[in-house]
């Protein structure tokens, strides 16, 4: 087994694991608003994409299908470090956003289409609810909190087995799926 493999094999269990935890902690970016707008975008975007009917990884896809709103999180996090002005990040991006690394690594070349993709979630709707609607309203954003909360205590970490096969379909999946 590579150690790409290893390493991934090692990880991907753990943030299905802190999924739940890790939006939640997100929510934290959302809420703040002197938190500068581009960053708290990138944190309502990513939060939003747990909410997308056409994901990239149907959700009820055994092993993987919550891995793609992990990687969602993560890569989002790393974009919303870089609207920072030489400041330092909330806790939550600064701990999410290194893992964008192992993804990038797993995924090589196609890597930057997933930096695109989850940078025009941007502009993007789920449940019919915009980032500019989670930012800029109250009561848009209170009640997609309280939605989010709901869906966090009620996750369910779905097993992953450490297969290299789930490894190779995780590739397969995103290269496929990716805009170009």
């Amino acid at each position: 087994m590579s150690d790409l493999n290893t390493r991934c094999l090692e990880a991907f269990p753990e943030w299905l694991k802190s999924l739940p935890t890790d939006a939640t902690e997100l929510v934290a970016v959302l809420e703040d608003t002197a938190v500068a707008e581009p960053v708290r975008k990138h944190a309502a975007s990513a939060l939003n994409y747990l909410f997308k009917s056409l994901d990239l990884i149907p959700d009820g896809i055994e092993d993987l299908g919550f891995l793609d709103d992990a990687f969602v999180l993560r890569v989002a996090s790393k974009l919303a470090l870089t609207k920072l002005a030489g400041g330092e990040g909330p806790a939550i991006l600064s701990r999410l956003a290194p893992d964008s690394a192992l993804i990038e690594e797993l995924l090589g070349e196609h890597y930057p289409r997933l930096e695109r993709y989850v940078d025009g979630l941007l502009h993007a709707a789920a449940r019919g609810r915009t980032t500019d609607e989670l930012v800029e309203s109250e009561e848009a954003r209170g009640a997609f909190i309280a939605e989010l909360r709901a869906w966090a205590s009620g996750y369910q970490t779905p097993g992953f087995a450490k297969d290299e096969k789930n490894i190779v379909k995780l590739q397969s999946f995103l290269s496929a799926k990716l805009p170009s």
